[in-house]
């Protein structure tokens, strides 16, 4: 059988209708920003090209972090490292490009250098009015620490949750060096009041612009680039490194160097990722850094679908739109879960059918008729049957017991609005329990759920010529 070109097999069905949406958003969104006035319904304001813009950044790193983990079976918590580094190069370029425009009108010396009392600019800082040094800075110092950190970790043959409490503590390390003042980074303040990148205004509508169809392509760049090492025979040893590391290991494959190969390029993409990030919100400090950022992106690529890459991106996309919007506005006091119960009540439905129907309805009977009783056990009646069917459902894993758990949020979600309760304090207990409800009910995500679903339901043609004489049906080739 002719085999299919090589650009055909890198992209599937859904790696093309991302690209054309990815692609389409970055035409435009700024032409709606750009060409069209305010008063126009259509018009799309800075703030939210911006925040898209943001969105797209954090598609990046999750692509990422797929890449090592989907793939290869790396479950790194020091991602956010990488991320931050790359951010600081640029804004180390940016901080360069203010020059005597800066409070204390300093010449050479950024500000915070100025208030600390620095005499003269650090050797490290040398090179960074360049943009192309510090382009080169954001793709070669994440790989630098990568390809150091890996050649150690997996010669060591540090794997599983070894590995990822190492790359935990590496990142945690960063942030406690990063926040110090004489570290040269600007301490606990970061690096912000950026004025040009490229002689450009760093806040003038035509620069955002530029910066967020710049994010698009760079998302478009890298899920390409991804897509060509998991569907080369690189991406076929590395997957069978995931699922039988000593097997593989066995028949020849050196796999520390797979791995470490793998780990550096996904280095220089959260690199890359963090330094189109940093113009578009206009600072970067040490918080970036934090442990927990990295946590919440293997969230993001959880709630996607790991191994999927278009997943990882989606993830980061519903994740970080719902933090945007349970966590502000008027919305903000509203019970952070609604739309995450909703549409875990709709699986549950669809996948139990009559017990986790049942199940919702008793959830939700309980909880409304505890919140009649008297005292502190009405208030919390809700979050006492909802934890109750939680761990019900941790250890029997009865689609009943997640129903009556889902029925209480329900009921939590639709009086919270009225009891004035600020449960968007608990924004990351949202996210811990989102990565539960995937773990436990969706393990492929979004994307490959549906994948499997598609399969399922919606079998794909069989070629005519496929089976000849009773020959039996050839395997299409794996993506």
């Amino acid at each position: 059988m002719k085999q299919e070109p090589f650009f055909l097999r890198l992209l599937d069905g859904r790696g093309k209708i991302f690209i054309a949406i990815i692609l389409a958003m970055a035409i435009i969104v700024p032409a709606l920003n750009l060409l069209l006035p305010p008063s126009n319904p259509f018009h799309v304001p800075t703030y939210i090209m911006a925040l898209v813009g943001k969105y797209l950044c954090y598609a990046l790193l999750a692509l990422s972090v797929d890449l090592v983990w989907g793939y290869a079976g790396i479950l790194s918590l020091g991602h956010g490292a990488f991320f931050a580094l790359g951010g600081y190069a640029m804004g180390m370029y940016l901080m360069r490009q203010i020059g005597s425009r800066g409070v204390y009108a300093h010449p050479v010396l950024p500000d915070f250098m100025v208030f600390l009392n620095y005499k003269e600019l650090p050797w490290f800082w040398y090179g960074f009015d360049w943009f192309i040094f510090a382009a080169a800075m954001v793709i070669l110092v994440p790989a630098a620490l990568a390809f150091v950190f890996g050649w150690f970790a997996f010669r060591s043959r540090v794997t599983g949750v070894y590995l990822s409490i190492i790359t935990q503590a590496m990142t945690f390390a960063l942030l406690l060096a990063f926040f110090r003042n004489n570290f040269g980074f600007g301490g606990n303040n970061g690096l912000t009041d950026f004025k040009d990148i490229l002689g450009f205004n760093v806040q003038a509508q035509g620069t955002r612009a530029v910066l967020f169809f710049l994010s698009a392509i760079f998302l478009i760049l890298g899920y390409l680039l991804c897509r060509c090492m998991v569907t080369s025979k690189f991406g076929k040893v590395l997957i069978a490194v995931r699922d039988q590391e000593s097997r593989a290991r066995f028949i020849g494959y050196r796999v520390e160097n797979y791995k470490l190969v793998a780990f550096v390029v996904s280095a220089c993409l959260a690199g890359i990722a963090g330094a189109l990030y940093v113009p578009q919100v206009g600072i970067i400090n040490p918080s970036e850094f934090s442990p927990a950022n990295s946590i919440e992106i293997i969230i993001w690529v959880a709630v996607g679908g790991r191994g999927t890459l278009v997943g990882a991106a989606l993830g980061a996309f519903v994740v970080n739109y719902a933090k945007t919007v349970f966590t502000g506005g008027l919305i903000a006091p509203f019970w952070l879960f609604g739309a995450g119960v909703l549409a875990l009540a709709a699986f549950l439905v669809w996948k139990s059918r009559l017990p986790a129907l049942a199940g919702i309805v008793a959830g939700a009977v309980l909880a409304f008729a505890g919140s009649f009783i008297p005292g502190t056990i009405g208030n919390y009646a809700g979050l006492i049957v909802a934890a109750v069917a939680f761990a019900t459902l941790i250890l029997t894993t009865r689609p009943e017991a997640a129903g009556v758990g889902t029925g209480a949020l329900l009921v939590l979600f639709f009086s919270t609005p009225f009891a004035g309760i600020p449960l968007a304090l608990y924004w990351l207990f949202a996210l811990g329990a989102l990565f539960v409800f995937v773990t436990l009910l969706m393990p492929k995500g979004i994307v490959g759920t549906f994948g499997d679903l598609y399969d399922k339901y919606l079998p794909r043609k069989k070629p005519k010529d496929a089976s000849m004489n009773g020959a039996a049906t050839q395997p299409s080739p794996a993506e």
